[in-house]
């Protein structure tokens, strides 16, 4: 009966014919959160009831009835629309939702679905480096460049801009956009330093460096900045301009000649209309770019100071040099364009200024600063596309005024006066929202993710300072039409969640002509159709798999022929990484967490486990071992001692395991105990001891023709082990592992004689479900011991066969771990 169901709702919900859907956010939903689905049909259907099905049981769990439903009217593509409110079902677990013949996707409710999020959106960012770009392994635009526009001597000279990031899927950079995403990936990190990790280096290359790695990236952004203005009064707002679209390539393939061979034109800041050819923005002074350096480098200077002290101090005098040339000729600095009409518009820059008042004031602690933030932040108290319904491409940038919210903070004079403004912009779109049962009130402008992002900013930022819950189901409507309850049930980032419906053809050189995936970048979203309709060489190249949701409002395209909806922005992803981390669970483990230097735990975003099996003195289990992971098509890791090597009984065995491609590793010569059971911190051995014991592990291993390179992952002996062992693992370049904490199959070499310690196969068994019902066991390291002493007749390998499929069942895989 379960099996059929599942069938025919398979069926129902991948047929054409289907003339309504069910929209979900396809990451999820922690337990205690808003939790809304939308229904979106194309004909008068009434919803009177829907339910919450528990996908591994095929139970119904949750029952919603009128009480539950809201009922709208014809929006977008739809005739009727009902949003279905299932806030009161808070049992972790994976569910669908059904109403009638129609079938939401699947969706997880579990307190740490976010986790990781914001990490994931810095894959991007590295791949859109300029200079050294770590996804490439390669450099790019290393002869940047030729100042223009410069009033003397030094204008056509050569100036060394290499660094920062590509703006887009084009290799433009802006001091614009670049300096933003540099605050707010910086404000992400103060207001939420628990949530990100450090896997990766200041070059983007994996591995750890003792730095966030959100704070590596803001700090390519600070180095580059830091070139574009190299002395008091001397600024430039651009690299390039819009001749780069000649070209559709990668950035280390680029090149586009600008007249110097490779060089690309700098833009120095003028304070007036620039526009080397035909085409001129309408720049009216130097203050919305000046400002933004003073804001990046004042926060910058205090958020990196620990780990950079001389440029943190050397950027904070150019902070305070910033603001002061910020005041000098009052107005906006608009990109340039060239061969055609389109660049950034900025019209405003008392945003600009307020936050840059603001943020030094609490770097330098200075009352004029506060007074002077609080003048410029009284002039606009609501970033204007907040009150409109259109605005032009970029006009009202930054899209929130993070000012206003400093301000809040440091005077309760004015908090008030604050939480007024960003309650009056909140109002002003949730007066839109009302209208659409998707509660969407944001503008389908260009770029308007990063308006969905700016405003979901604003409405968290808002919430911490007032305690005002009133829009909770807006902030949630607005989070989950990132991740898929939109009119197109997609995710606006690309690769994220693994699983789900994201963009997969997006508008990019790297995926589109090279195959390369962009992962972790946030697409432009939908746009007005009028507008799409306007646009120039726009071109639907693979079809348009959303054409029955596409209407005269609004379209979002999949498709990389469409720039202006599925182009990922660096602004707009770095934008988000604020609000993401600010979801995140950092009471639980985290992707790749950490104990003492060991990694106990894989991508918690992923429904993996990794199977560990350990050997010293028993291989009693390697036959079943073998033969089960070969019958269930499941890949392990074996880390076996140096004596286990040397035993001619095992030789058949490691080399079939070989064979088989699992992972074959070391688990120290001897088997050795590093550390006292008693007080971990004391080590019982020396470092020359344990590099001993290990070089003649890997010695052995070496007869088998196994390397160090091919095992470079670690298991102490006993999973037993403090810091120091976790460092001097990382010295030689190895990775330190050890099984997931909460897991009880590492006792499945206890005997009854052994007493309370003694843990049966079936205790074992049960653990490990009853964890995976509660809380997951994505990224598992699932520790079984390849044998046991004999006086452990109830062998636990016996029940392999059985929990793989068990897990499997629960939509599991059994992979290798690849840090």
């Amino acid at each position: 009966m379960t099996l059929l169901w599942f069938f025919l709702l398979s069926l129902t919900f991948n047929t054409d014919a289907s003339q309504s859907w069910i929209r979900v956010n396809q990451l999820g939903y922690t337990t205690n959160s808003v939790k809304v689905a939308v229904w979106a049909g194309k004909t008068n259907e009434q919803v009177e009831t829907f339910e919450v099905v528990d996908v591994l049981t095929g139970k119904t769990v949750f029952n919603g009835s009128s009480q539950h439903i809201h009922s709208y009217g014809a929006w977008s593509a739809f005739k009727k629309i009902y949003r279905l409110d299932f806030s009161d079902y808070k049992k972790p677990g994976m569910y669908m939702l059904k109403t009638g013949e129609t079938v939401s996707s699947k969706f997880t409710i579990s307190d740490q679905v976010y986790n990781a999020s914001a990490d994931f959106l810095l894959k991007y960012m590295r791949q859109q480096r300029c200079g050294y770009n770590p996804f490439l392994k390669d450099s790019c635009h290393v002869q940047d460049g030729f100042i223009v526009d410069y009033p003397g001597d030094l204008d056509s000279t050569q100036i060394d801009v290499t660094g920062g990031w590509h703006d887009a899927s084009d290799y433009l950079q802006y001091v614009t956009t670049s300096a933003n995403a540099t605050f707010q990936m910086l404000f992400a990190f103060q207001q939420n330093p628990q949530a990100f990790g450090d896997l990766y280096d200041k070059n983007g290359n994996p591995g750890s460096n003792g730095i966030p790695d959100i704070l590596d990236e803001a700090k390519w952004g600070l180095d580059w900045l830091d070139k574009m203005n190299p002395e008091y009064g001397v600024m430039f707002n651009q690299i390039a301009d819009d001749r780069d679209h000649r070209k559709f390539t990668l950035p280390t393939l680029d090149s586009v000649s600008y007249g110097r061979g490779l060089e690309r034109p700098v833009y120095f800041i003028t304070g007036q209309s620039q526009g080397l050819a035909k085409y001129k923005n309408r720049t009216t002074g130097v203050s919305s770019a000046a400002a933004k350096f003073a804001s990046a480098f004042a926060l910058g200077s205090e958020i990196i100071k620990k780990y950079y002290p001389d440029f943190s101090e050397k950027i904070s005098q150019k902070s305070v040099d910033a603001f002061r040339f910020a005041k000098t000729d009052l107005g906006v600095t608009q990109t340039a364009c060239n061969v055609s009409p389109y660049f950034y518009e900025e019209d405003n820059y008392v945003d600009d200024m307020e936050l840059a008042a603001a943020t030094l004031f609490n770097h330098l602690k200075d009352s004029s600063l506060l007074k002077d933030a609080d003048y410029w932040g009284t002039l606009e108290p609501v970033t204007p596309w907040m009150i409109a319904d259109t605005a032009r491409h970029y006009q009202w940038y930054p899209f929130m005024n993070t000012g206003h919210y400093l301000l809040a903070k440091a005077d309760k004079k004015i908090r008030e006066k604050y939480c007024s403004f960003l309650k009056k912009g909140i109002d002003a779109v949730n007066e839109r929202a009302q209208k659409n049962g998707f509660l969407m009130g944001i503008p389908f402008i260009w770029c308007s993710n990063n308006l969905v992002t700016a405003f979901l900013t604003q409405l968290r930022l808002y919430n911490e300072l007032s305690s005002d819950n009133q829009y909770i189901e807006l902030e949630a409507a607005m989070r989950d039409w990132l991740f898929g309850c939109n009119p197109w049930g997609t995710s606006m980032i690309v690769g994220y969640p693994e699983d789900a419906d994201f963009p997969a053809d997006p508008h990019t050189a790297f995926t589109a002509a090279f195959g390369y995936p962009i992962d972790g970048g946030l697409v432009d979203g939908p746009v007005y159709a009028a507008i799409f309709n306007r646009l120039r060489g726009l071109k639907i190249v693979h079809g348009d798999e959303y054409k029955d949701f596409q209407s005269d409002l609004v379209v979002y395209h999949d498709d990389y022929g469409d720039y202006s909806t599925n182009e990922p922005t660096m602004d707009g992803t770095a934008c988000l990484t604020y609000y993401l981390s600010a979801m995140e669970n950092h009471t639980v483990p985290e992707k790749y967490n950490k104990k003492f230097g060991a990694i106990i735990r894989g991508d918690t975003t992923k429904k993996e486990i990794h199977l560990i099996f350990s050997a010293h003195e028993f291989n009693d289990g390697g036959k079943v071992i073998r033969e089960t992971l070969k019958k269930q098509g499941a890949q392990a890791h074996f880390f076996f001692t140096g004596d286990f090597y040397r035993n001619p009984e095992n030789a058949a065995l490691i080399q079939t395991l070989k064979n088989d491609k699992h992972f074959i590793g070391a688990h120290s010569d001897k088997h050795l105990l590093y550390a006292a059971w008693e007080k971990r911190d004391s080590l019982l051995v020396e470092r020359d001891h344990f590099l001993d014991d290990l070089k003649n592990n890997y010695r052995e291993m070496a007869r088998f023709g196994i390397s160090e390179t091919d095992a470079n992952l670690f298991l102490p002996p006993y999973e037993w082990y403090n810091q120091r062992i976790g460092n001097w693992t990382k010295n030689l370049g190895l990775t330190l592992i050890s099984f997931t904490p909460g897991v009880i199959s590492a006792a499945d070499y206890t005997w009854p004689e052994m007493g309370t310690r003694y843990r049966s196969s079936q205790e074992i068994m049960d653990n490990i479900l009853e964890l995976e019902q509660k809380q997951g066991l994505n990224g598992c390291f699932l520790l079984i011991h390849l044998g046991s002493d004999p006086r452990r007749t109830d062998k636990f390998y016996n029940r392999l066969d059985e929990l793989i499929r068990a897990l499997k069942n629960r939509g599991y895989r059994f992979t290798l771990f690849k840090p």
